[in-house]
């Protein structure tokens, strides 16, 4: 059983930056695509950004595009969504998925239980 545990969300101003972390417990992190959802009140889950296994591969919303940067470090088990230019849209609560396999296209079936970013205006 995987475990996917988020951290690093918080309260910013508009403009500010964020660093979420995601911890994964298991030995095949390394063989699975991971991503970034979020999911906004009264809204649907959407996607946010996801990477391959070896991280040569990455995917991003239109809505975060050049703004948010994932990246992912196989010998820690971890994955990363570094956030800048934060909009107060932005906020959501955000999670972290595993992968169904080792490319973004394959889905993702796994999910933690998610970190709270709000951003203020």
């Amino acid at each position: 059983q995987v475990q996917l545990v988020e951290s690093g969300g918080g309260l910013v101003q508009a403009g500010s930056s964020l660093r979420l972390s995601c911890a994964a417990s298991g030995r095949t992190f390394s063989s699975n695509a991971m991503g970034w959802f979020r999911q906004a009140p009264g809204k649907e889950r959407e996607f946010v950004a996801a990477i391959s296994w070896s991280g040569g591969s990455t995917s991003y919303a239109d809505s975060v595009k050049g703004r948010f940067t994932i990246s992912r470090d196989n010998a820690k088990n971890t994955v990363t969504l570094q956030m800048n230019s934060l909009k107060p849209e932005d906020t959501a609560v955000y999670y972290c998925a595993r992968g169904r396999g080792p490319i973004i296209l394959g889905g993702f079936g796994s999910w933690g239980q998610g970190t709270q970013v709000t951003v203020s205006s």
